[in-house]
């Protein structure tokens, strides 16, 4: 099995991952396609949190161009192995993974917490309040509750849906990069490419 492939697959992944946190991020700041809440600062404070931007995104694109580029790596040999060089780009990207492990990370908290408060809208008092703050997220099992919110329309269910995209997003990211720290470490010990004899001859000596 080459590690390295395995690497570029979860690289490529992660980008894809990555620009789909950006976007769902980018869209909780226009309820149903309009600017003045964002304008006017009527969004949920998680909102500005840039989970998904940051977190699930610049912070995920690092280790996923690192990834990548693991199989397109010519380093020089060192000690007499001619893959030494590669050994070492592999236990490297344990490095790379575990920034990504702390991006997705945010995105997930963050994400978890915009949907356990709820988003900030105009109540029936004419106050914008957080109006299920209090619910500790049991509203989301009830949607009869969600009209409560008069503006912007269809806030809760905007909310709720990107929020909970991000937070999916955000669990595949954490465990793709989880998977590259295991991929990388065997990687850098058992060699860039070996048979699944070696695997088991390597995984013996730890």
């Amino acid at each position: 099995m080459c590690y390295g492939k395995c690497a570029r697959c979860i690289g490529q992944s992660l980008v894809g991952l990555a620009i789909l946190c950006i976007v769902a991020n980018i869209l909780l700041y226009f309820p149903n396609g309009e600017t003045k809440y964002a304008s006017e600062d009527h969004l949920s404070k998680f909102v500005w949190f840039f989970s998904g931007i940051i977190g699930g995104g610049l912070l995920i694109f690092l280790p996923a161009f690192v990834f990548i580029g693991l199989e397109q790596e010519d380093c020089c040999g060192c000690c007499g192995h001619d893959n030494c060089g590669k050994r070492c780009a592999m236990l490297s990207s344990v490095l790379a993974s575990l920034i990504g492990i702390a991006g997705s990370g945010y995105c997930v908290i963050v994400a978890a917490l915009g949907l356990a408060a709820g988003p900030l809208c105009l109540d029936s008092s004419n106050q914008w309040n957080y109006t299920f703050l209090d619910t500790e997220g049991q509203y989301l099992l009830d949607t009869s509750t969600w009209s409560h919110c008069i503006e912007p329309r269809h806030v809760v269910e905007w909310n709720v849906s990107l929020f909970s995209i991000l937070l999916a997003l955000g669990g595949i990211e954490f465990i793709l990069c989880l998977i590259q720290v295991i991929n990388g470490m065997l990687g850098g010990i058992c060699g860039y490419c070996c048979t699944h004899h070696q695997v088991r001859t390597c995984m013996k000596k730890l």
